[in-house]
């Protein structure tokens, strides 16, 4: 594996040239990018049964394309997965089922009966998880009995209480406020065209799960009792008490209605505020609900023969990073830089105190979100990338004036450091891990603790900035990175798939912080990208790396995305000469396309470990080109360290 790989730098030069020209024709006229961001077929699917709970007219040949994207992504086991070559998904596969029916496919047809069989193999549609139920039981199809009960008085409940939406993540409090309306009101779905699925069901004898296999018995067996108690005296509950916290919920609704992007900026909790608006007898034409409405249609992406609706977008993370590329690639004074940057610099959060506010009361706000709009939710991630990318062009032109937006960015990062070093993506503190085991949460995501890349990027940003090594600040956060290391040498990955992606977000800020190479923490990281590398030259890591047990990396075929961040791990590790880099740079060579770019079908983002996954299409188009333009600076600079955050 250690052989001599000898690279031409003319073909580096080339490869560098025509990843750049294609990025940069991918700019949009205003000067940001955004790229497709696709989830797994329960997004479109939830989008069918949306138009049709609502009874709206449906749009046919909009349907007839999600049908053909729905189609084309059944798996050989009869069902779909959550990635591509995943495993049988029940939750997906019955929304699928349900959506094609809908749309017209008819239950004796092949691709049906072998759905439909794999679903009654597996208990029925009855053992789905907990937000398929809550959908079948709107359409009438199963019991609101098979749904855990969550009164709509959660909102009402004081902050100090146990189970509060404070404690829970910003996606989970966005989901369940319009949910605890729905379940108040038990709304049913108009279904003009009348299309029921009794035959997922198994025959009587089958019972909804009792915990998810992450839950602790104890925990759930006292939560499984509460839920029977609260489903016994719900006919009985005060009607003026269930009438305020209605209220409540309309009122956190509408003060995150984010125009039209949405409750949250994200489909299921824009879906869900369009239901209760709905339920609440809002007509279409209502301007709350219209515009929610119209935030879902903005998710749509359609072709010319298939569409899929997307779980949100991501124009300031693709913008963000496609600045770093370019300016690892052609310097940060390149036109198409500042222009990204100064598209950049209006959408930092400065007005809104957003859910966050309710952990770090004090702090300001500074921070950039994910989406086009979603002031209540920025988040760390996307605010350190910013911030980085600020402070890399502050020696050009463009970049003189970026001072106060870099302060405010950096001033947020601090003040939302968790008490254990780490950072989070939106909240600090939100370790309340005992919420798990709710039946609600039986997807095991319910909070956004501290984790590994996300700390990475934010001791990467401080680094950067100049926070000195020794500060208790930085102290804490490296602190918490060498608890958290594997025994492999790995970092856990909660947003990108999964060690490879941990590492190198950890391995950069490591850089950026100036700790000794030498070290046995960048050491054993080293040795263990090393050792993983396929025997194409690239790296590859399939989602089953996210599998209950974690018990580490699973191997998948190289992909340009994770090739490219083992190459920028690597290299940040000070290993630019490494045989395995120059092989990872000859596989980039020779997988790239025509037209300066990388293929990649295969999902690298992680979304919710272990039961939502995504594919963000541009990764494959700024990351190589990023690493590729590193490797040929460092080999110029005679391999001297870049210290920077990313």
């Amino acid at each position: 594996m250690d052989q001599v790989v000898r690279i031409d730098p003319t073909d580096v030069a080339a490869l560098i040239a025509g990843a750049t020209d294609a990025l940069v024709k991918q700019q949009r006229n205003d000067g940001h990018w955004v790229f497709e961001l696709e989830a797994d077929s329960t997004i479109p699917s939830e989008y069918v049964l949306l138009v049709h709970y609502l009874g709206e007219p449906a749009d046919l040949e909009l349907e007839r394309k999600i049908g053909n994207y729905l189609r084309h992504r059944q798996g050989d086991h009869g069902g779909w997965p959550l990635y591509r070559d995943g495993a049988f998904d029940l939750s997906a596969t019955v929304k699928a089922y349900f959506a094609l029916k809908m749309i017209g496919d008819l239950p004796d047809a092949p691709h049906m009966a072998r759905a439909r069989e794999a679903i009654l193999a597996r208990g029925g549609a009855v053992k789905a998880n907990v937000f398929t139920r809550i959908q079948l039981a709107l359409y009438g199809e199963t019991s609101w009995d098979n749904t855990p009960t969550v009164p709509a008085e959660l909102i009402l409940l004081p902050r100090w209480f146990p189970i509060h939406l404070s404690k829970m993540s910003y996606w989970a409090r966005t989901v369940i406020v319009p949910l605890l309306v729905l379940q108040a009101l038990k709304p049913l779905a108009r279904n003009a065209r009348a299309i029921h699925v009794p035959e997922l069901f198994a025959p009587k004898g089958e019972h909804t799960p009792q915990r998810a296999p992450h839950q602790n018995r104890y925990w759930a067996a006292f939560f499984a009792a509460l839920d029977w108690l609260l489903k016994r005296v719900d006919p009985v509950w005060p009607k003026a008490l269930r009438k305020r916290a209605i209220d409540r919920c309309l009122k956190f609704v509408k003060e995150r209605l984010n125009g039209e992007d949405g409750l949250g900026a994200i489909y299921p909790a824009i879906a869900n505020s369009v239901m209760m608006l709905d339920a609440l007898g809002y007509p279409a034409s209502h301007p709350d609900r219209a515009i929610a409405r119209r935030a879902i249609e903005k998710l749509l992406i359609v072709g010319d023969d298939e569409a899929y609706c997307q779980p949100c977008v991501s124009p300031v993370w693709d913008t963000a990073l496609a600045c770093h590329a370019l300016m690892e690639a052609i310097g940060e004074t390149s036109g198409e830089v500042a222009r990204g940057l100064e598209w950049l610099k209006p959408r930092q959060v400065l007005d809104v105190d957003g859910d966050w506010a309710e952990e770090r009361r004090g702090v300001r706000p500074g921070g950039w979100a994910f989406q086009y709009n979603n002031a209540h939710y920025p988040d760390l991630d996307d605010t350190a990338v910013v911030v980085m990318a600020l402070d890399r062009a502050r020696a050009s032109p463009q970049g003189a004036d970026s001072k106060g937006a870099i302060d405010r960015g950096r001033e947020w990062v601090e003040g939302l450091q968790s008490k254990n070093g780490g950072w989070g993506a939106f909240d600090a503190d939100n370790v309340y891990h005992y919420l798990n085991n709710i039946p609600f949460a039986d997807h095991g995501a319910l909070l956004d603790p501290p984790t590994e890349d996300v700390t990475g990027r934010c001791v990467g940003m401080l680094a950067q900035l100049g926070e000195p090594l020794d500060s208790v600040r930085m102290q804490a956060a490296i602190g918490y990175l060498q608890r958290s290391q594997l025994k492999d040498g790995s970092w856990f990955g909660r947003w990108g798939v999964n060690y490879i992606y941990g590492t190198w977000s950890v391995l950069a800020g490591l850089n950026a912080a100036r700790i000794d190479p030498q070290t046995p923490m960048v050491r054993t990281a080293v040795d263990w990208l090393v050792s993983i590398q396929n025997d194409d030259g690239g790296w590859g890591e399939s989602c089953d790396s996210y599998r209950l047990d974690y018990k580490g990396y699973q191997p998948a075929p190289s992909t340009a995305s994770q090739t490219a961040w083992a190459l920028l791990g690597l290299m940040a590790a000070g290993e630019v000469d490494h045989p395995a880099v120059a092989r990872g740079i000859v596989y980039l060579k020779e997988t790239q396309q025509e037209d300066g770019l990388w293929g990649q079908e295969r999902y690298t983002g992680g979304g919710f470990p272990r039961v939502f996954y995504l594919r963000y299409h541009g990764y494959p188009k700024f990351f190589p080109l990023w690493a590729v333009a590193r490797y040929r600076n460092l080999k110029a600079s005679n391999s001297r360290r870049v210290a920077y955050g990313l």
